[in-house]
């Protein structure tokens, strides 16, 4: 069952790109899809694991999505991991391309939503973290939770 907030019907997150990425800010786009593919993500087959977007010829795609045909669909045989493009505004793709071109960051997918009945992806622009930054992260967090953890005591919650 899909876990919901806020009008969304979060199907799957890609945990591994909060940890790898620096983020530095969100959109979310449409996604084009075919009907089983809605299908299959409706099952919750589908995995963001190292898919990444790119923007090419005035249009973003997602690239290594990997979505597992449906398995009552007869006939049509779709690659699973074919690159989709997402569907946003002339400007936001604008945006995105002197972002990605002149400061190096990257097109992440962090999740994929229901929104309605619309398939959603939340995009990300990131930096990539380097080893010293994935441990200090972790350090970070860490010590927030040991910090969380004390006050949860002293104040008897």
């Amino acid at each position: 069952m899909p876990e919901s907030r806020d009008n969304k019907q979060i199907v799957t997150r890609n945990r591994k790109a909060r940890y790898s990425y620096e983020i530095v800010s969100t959109l979310e786009a449409g996604i084009e899809l075919r009907g089983t593919e809605v299908k299959s993500i409706r099952e919750g087959k589908v995995n963001l694991a190292d898919s990444y977007a790119l923007v090419q010829d005035g249009q973003v795609y997602l690239k290594n999505l990997h979505i597992t045909p449906y398995s009552m669909a007869s006939g049509t045989e779709d690659d699973p991991t074919r690159p989709r493009r997402l569907l946003l505004h002339k400007r936001e793709i604008t945006k995105l391309t002197i972002k990605t071109q002149q400061r190096g960051l990257s097109l992440i997918p962090l999740a994929v939503y229901f929104r309605g009945k619309h398939v959603k992806i939340e995009l990300a622009l990131a930096v990539g973290r380097r080893k010293f930054d994935k441990r200090q992260a972790i350090a970070k967090e860490e010590a927030d939770r040991r910090i969380k953890q004390a006050v949860r005591k002293e104040t008897g919650k």
